[in-house]
């Protein structure tokens, strides 16, 4: 059985020169593209919300909604990463391993991510205030409630180290599933990569910084009791951000640019390799051109020295 993907060290080469490319890219066009990334996101939030919206199997079945909820939730992520779209959790990945990799500046990285954060903020709010909130989504029962409860159990139950710790295995998680959005050759397998790593952490009841920015303030915006802007800074964005750079920065880039990447005198994405036969080094070339197109962007000066 042969399996049409490319290996770890490929897509480790792929991560690298994807986080070149977002980490070059003019900045109005990161924060837009941050901000669709982040509307996005936010229609599969309001898909959980939705989903969850059913006061008796949460009392008697609550694990049951949990998991149909994680089955859905994931068509968000495809959209944000079949699109092209900036999430910031991403970023951190794809922006850590190119630094690492010394072909981004750690300045250019930082400068990155907080572009994206605050697009992925500005597109959620959007969709909360605009779409969500003056379009009376959730204002009726049983979905106003569902809001609610649902923020609560995210921001004013756990502790604060409990929420760092969860944003860790989140975007662990979510890395993951770029990592295999960058795997797959066909549309099929990208999905499949994509939903199956998001479905785990939506599950596991882990926390997400972006995917925050929809649930916290819907609640404020319907009238939660015990929610404030202020308590939604300090658990629902601080601690969930710095376990989100930890899981995507340490636990996928920093990992993935060790084991494939450091040491590495020369780079299997773009080296020259001798075949015996004409038909071999056609079948090379193609192959070649494929894993360019997938990488998103050529380092030129690679190209020339190969």
């Amino acid at each position: 059985m042969t399996f049409d993907a490319f290996s770890p060290r490929e897509v480790t080469e792929m991560v690298s020169n994807a986080g070149v490319l977002k980490g070059n890219m003019r900045l109005d066009k990161v924060f837009m593209s941050a901000v669709s990334a982040g509307a996005l996101l936010a229609f599969a939030c309001g898909t959980v919300i939705s989903t969850n919206a059913t006061p008796w199997f949460q009392t008697n079945a609550p694990g049951l909604m949990r998991t149909i909820s994680a089955m859905v939730f994931p068509y968000g992520l495809c959209m944000i990463l079949l699109t092209g779209a900036e999430l910031c959790t991403g970023s951190f990945m794809f922006t850590t391993t190119a630094a690492l990799h010394r072909r981004l500046p750690w300045t250019k990285m930082l400068i990155h991510w907080v572009v994206t954060f605050l697009g992925n903020l500005a597109g959620s709010l959007f969709i909360v205030a605009i779409i969500f909130g003056y379009g009376n989504v959730f204002s009726a029962e049983p979905f106003k409630s569902a809001v609610i409860s649902f923020a609560t159990k995210k921001q004013v139950t756990p502790e604060f180290h409990m929420i760092f710790l969860r944003g860790i295995g989140c975007n662990w998680l979510v890395c993951l599933a770029c990592f295999f959005s960058l795997q797959g050759r066909d549309l099929a397998s990208k999905v499949i990569g994509i939903w199956w790593p998001t479905f785990a952490f939506v599950s596991l009841g882990f926390d997400h910084v972006v995917a925050n920015m929809t649930f916290i303030p819907m609640a404020i915006w319907v009238g939660a009791p015990d929610i404030s802007v202020g308590l939604y800074i300090w658990k629902g964005i601080i601690p969930t951000l710095l376990g989100n750079i930890v899981g995507g920065g340490v636990f996928c880039g920093t990992y993935y640019w060790y084991m494939y990447l450091l040491d590495l005198n020369s780079l299997p994405l773009y080296g020259k390799k001798h075949f015996d036969s004409p038909l071999q080094s056609e079948q090379a070339t193609l192959k070649e051109t494929d894993i360019e197109a997938s990488a998103g962007v050529i380092d030129h000066e690679t190209r020339t020295n190969a």
